[in-house]
C-alpha cells in the first residue's frame, strides 16, 4: 500500500497504473501549457516514468481525484531521491500539492534517504515556492537549448564515420553515455533503467539518432525524440567519450541530426543540459542559445 496522504475532504487517492497513462497526460498537458505555453511530455515519457525499473507504481506513485473522479494531481518518486508532483490547475490553491508533497517526503522516509529532489520550471513561482516554504534549496539549474534546424555542414574529425542508430548499438551507447554522465548523477542507471526511458520508448527516433565511430568503437551518440506534441526536434541525451572530446564530434553528431530533423519539416532542435555536467558553454560555442531553464530544488526529509 501507498504511504498515507493527508488530502482535503472529498478527495481521494490511489496509486497510478499504466492505464491512467491518458489521463495523466492531459493533466500534464495543462499543466505545461499554463506555465510554459506548450506541451513537452509525451504520453510514451509517462509510461516510461511508471514502468521504470526500480520505481513500484503501486507504492511509488499516487493519484489524487476529486469527488466526481477529474483526476485534481499526481505524483510519483524514484528510488526515494527524485520525485515529481504535478496538480491540474483546476485545483491550485486547494491543499492538493501540499498534501502531495508530503507524501513524496513520507515514501523517501520509508525508504531510508536524507534527501529527495523535484525540478520545477522557473517559470512556475507557485511550486518553487511551496518547495522552499519546506526548507528546500537550490541544487542544480537546468537551461533548455535551441539551435535553427537547418541543413547545416556536418565536418567530421579526421577518422570519425557517422551513421544513424541501430539496435546493435545498444549497449555500446549505453556505455558511452553512462560513463560521460558518471561525473555529476547521483547514481549510474542500470541498463534496462536507461533503456526504458530512451531507446525503448514509443517517441524514439533512430533516424534521427547518430552516433560516431574511429574505427569498430562507437565514441558518440545523440539520442532523439519525436514528441507528438511539439515541432521542435527534441534531443534527449548527447555524450562523447572522454578521450575524443575537444574533437568537434559533439559539433558533427548535433549537425546530422539537425539535418534529419529539417528534413521532416522541424524548424529547431532543442535539448536539456544540466548545470552539474559543465556543458552549457560547449553548446553556446556551437550556435546554442538558452529557451528557457528550470531549477533542482532538494529538501531534507
Amino acid at each position: 500500500m501507498p504511504s498515507p496522504v493527508d488530502l482535503p475532504e472529498t478527495f481521494t487517492a490511489r496509486p497510478a497504473t499504466t492505464a491512467d497513462v491518458p489521463a495523466v497526460h492531459d493533466l500534464v498537458s495543462a499543466v505545461e501549457r499554463e506555465t510554459i505555453g506548450v506541451v513537452e511530455t509525451g504520453a510514451d515519457g509517462i509510461e516510461a516514468a511508471l514502468t521504470r525499473p526500480g520505481l513500484d507504481a503501486t507504492v511509488d506513485s499516487l493519484l489524487v481525484h476529486a469527488a466526481d473522479g477529474e483526476l485534481a494531481g499526481w505524483a510519483w518518486i524514484n528510488r526515494g531521491r527524485r520525485a515529481q508532483v504535478d496538480v491540474a490547475p483546476a485545483f491550485h490553491g486547494r491543499g492538493i500539492g501540499s498534501a502531495l508533497l508530503g507524501w513524496v517526503e513520507a515514501r523517501a522516509a520509508e525508504v531510508g534517504v536524507e534527501w529527495v529532489s523535484q525540478t520545477v520550471e522557473d517559470l512556475d513561482q507557485a511550486g518553487a515556492e511551496l518547495l522552499r516554504s519546506r526548507g528546500y534549496e537550490v541544487l542544480a539549474t537546468n537551461w533548455q537549448l535551441e539551435m535553427p534546424a537547418t541543413d547545416l555542414k556536418v565536418e567530421l574529425p579526421d577518422g570519425v564515420t557517422t551513421r544513424t542508430f541501430r539496435p546493435g548499438d545498444a549497449r555500446a551507447a549505453y556505455q558511452v553515455i553512462e560513463d560521460a554522465f558518471d561525473d555529476w548523477q547521483p547514481r549510474r542507471k542500470e541498463y534496462d533503467e536507461w533503456a526504458r526511458m530512451s531507446i525503448e520508448r514509443s517517441s524514439f527516433a533512430p533516424g534521427k539518432s547518430p552516433v560516431a565511430f574511429v574505427g569498430d568503437e562507437l565514441i558518440g551518440a545523440v539520442l532523439s525524440l519525436d514528441l507528438p506534441d511539439s515541432d521542435d526536434g527534441y534531443v534527449e541525451q548527447v555524450a562523447v567519450r572522454k578521450d575524443q572530446r575537444g574533437r568537434g564530434v559533439a559539433k558533427a553528431l548535433l549537425a546530422v541530426a539537425a539535418r534529419a530533423m529539417h528534413a521532416e519539416g522541424r524548424t529547431t532542435l532543442t535539448l536539456w543540459t544540466h548545470s552539474g555536467t559543465g556543458a552549457l558553454a560547449m553548446y553556446e560555442r556551437l550556435g546554442m542559445t538558452v529557451r528557457r531553464s528550470s531549477t533542482v530544488l532538494r529538501g531534507r526529509v
